[in-house]
């Protein structure tokens, strides 16, 4: 065969790949409003930029019908690619070939890209799109799985993981994205669940719909494994892209620096009166980051999971940081259960990857109550602290208002090897609030006061004058400074200018034993 065969012979095997799946496939997928895989990777990528792998590989199985469809390139497509000229490794699930089901070549040809990304030190995205393991390669497409979730396990912590679910992923499929660091989903047409409506039906006599059981809202809102919602693909993939402009190629460089278009001397006077006069009246503390950050741009994870802890990605005079936050506005900004949890996650991620820490802190303490205790509130309180314990990154704390008992220690206290604490005047640092502190300390003189009420309320005044204000640990050293409102951004960008060459080293060991 001459070299004009030869060449005619790749271009026709180059258009089977490229045209995989039937166009009766390629059809549906477009009247469901889904992107087909090759449109997704397009979408995600610098225009032209994306190099395929493996597009001629073809599964070797045999038997139930299977052995005489062998389209190249299976059920995914994988290869990389650019976002913002970095480079993005990315496999997309295919729903038009097999329903992009999961057999030995798919898996082999995803491992392949993720062994390569992990060796260059370049993100994963993962695009998923599948009805879950082939039933007829059977045992092998369940070992296909454990070979990816082992390398989502070994990545962790070095590359950032992205998973975007734009179909349905279920069964054993759903661990992948679990494992990874962040996952988004496509409304209305992505579901996640381990077992489905039918399944539920019969062994337990449950009704659900696909949506209710693992539809996006469910999981962003209910069992917090989503951490993103959003209405369409394309929306889902361009914030894929502004996500990934945060974050370092690898765990061994810093996050990327943007030239700042905002001052970072700039003081926003709207800080010195956003405190409502009353320490029991709430705020908003998305109004405080956005009005410290750069530009007023501030990209929040998880928001409608656990709403009384506010954590996201902004810039600090063009430095990325990521923000953990106490939200008075919901619950009063106590921490509970999934605040905990959505922290800690936070926390160790940012950790990983070299972004500095800020904490706006406003803690009245853990949410009491029986269903915290025993649904075990100590131990997953003890995950956010052990976070930020093990942290090596800059960290720097803003006390806004109320930081009160262990949930103030939590919340990155100089205790817990906080670099920098900074305080409002406004800012109410104590074991407890002013009125549970009196019912304690002068129990017996309230019985025997003659005006209970009027002593008690002379007791609160004193008791708060002498502890309820940042002062008091100033002295002790355990406040770096009390600020104005409005100077916020500027002493926090001149902390991180100081902290930028901190180096910290924990003891050698195999890793630690967070409480899980």
């Amino acid at each position: 065969m001459g070299t004009e065969a030869r060449i005619e012979q790749l271009r026709k095997l180059r258009d089977e790949a490229l045209h995989a799946g039937s166009r009766r496939a390629v059809d549906r997928q477009h009247e469901q409003g889904k992107l087909t895989a090759r449109e997704r990777v397009a979408a995600l990528l610098d225009k032209g930029s994306f190099q395929e792998m493996d597009m001629f590989v073809r599964h070797q199985a045999s038997g139930f019908g299977i052995e005489g469809k062998r389209p190249p390139g299976d059920a995914v497509i994988t290869g990389y690619g650019m976002v913002d000229g970095r480079t993005v490794f990315v496999y997309a699930e295919d729903f038009t070939v097999y329903g992009g089901s999961l057999g030995k070549a798919v898996a082999d040809k995803i491992c392949k890209l993720m062994d390569l990304a992990l060796e260059v030190g370049a993100p994963i995205v993962g695009l998923k799109d599948s009805g879950g393991a082939r039933i007829q390669e059977g045992v092998a497409s369940l070992d296909g799985y454990g070979r990816i979730f082992e390398r989502n396990v070994r990545a962790s912590g070095v590359i950032p993981q992205i998973s975007v679910i734009m179909g349905p992923c279920a069964g054993g499929a759903v661990y992948s994205p679990a494992i990874t660091d962040f996952v988004i989903q496509v409304d209305q047409s992505s579901h996640m669940f381990i077992t489905g409506p039918d399944v539920i039906k019969a062994v337990t006599g449950e009704e659900v719909s696909f949506e209710e059981l693992g539809g996006a809202f469910t999981h962003a809102s209910t069992s917090g494994v989503t951490h993103l919602v959003f209405p369409t693909g394309r929306d889902a993939l361009d914030a894929v892209r502004y996500m990934l402009s945060f974050f370092p190629q690898n765990n061994l460089e810093l996050p990327p620096y943007f030239p700042p278009t905002d001052s970072r001397d700039r003081m926003d006077d709207a800080l010195d009166r956003i405190m409502p006069d009353s320490s029991n009246q709430p705020y908003d503390v998305v109004h405080v980051i956005e009005a410290v950050v750069d530009d007023g741009e501030f990209f929040q994870i998880h928001e409608h999971w656990a709403r009384n802890l506010i954590v996201g990605f902004a810039r600090l005079d063009g430095n990325s940081v990521g923000i953990v936050a106490n939200q008075p506005a919901v619950l009063a900004g106590t921490l509970d259960i999934s605040a905990s949890e959505k922290g800690a996650r936070f926390v160790r991620f940012c950790d990983s990857f070299n972004i500095p820490l800020v904490t706006f802190v406003d803690v009245p303490g853990f949410l009491p109550g029986v269903d915290q205790e025993h649904g075990g509130i100590i131990r997953h309180g003890a995950k956010l602290l052990y976070a930020y314990c093990e942290a090596t990154v800059p960290r720097v704390s803003v006390i806004t208002r109320k930081a009160y008992g262990g949930a103030y220690l939590v919340m990155n206290a100089r205790g817990v090897r906080a670099d920098l604490v900074f305080a409002w005047p406004s800012a109410e640092i104590a074991v407890m609030g002013a009125q549970g502190a009196v019912n304690v300390i002068f129990r017996r003189e309230l019985q025997e006061a003659e005006d209970v009420e009027e002593r008690r309320a002379e007791l609160i005044s004193d008791y708060e004058q002498t502890f309820n204000n940042p002062y008091r640990a100033a002295e002790l050293g355990l406040v770096d400074e009390v600020i104005e409102p409005r100077e916020t951004r500027n002493k926090l960008i001149r902390a991180f200018e100081m902290l930028r060459t901190k180096r910290e080293h924990m003891p050698q060991k195999k890793h630690g034993n967070i409480p899980l």
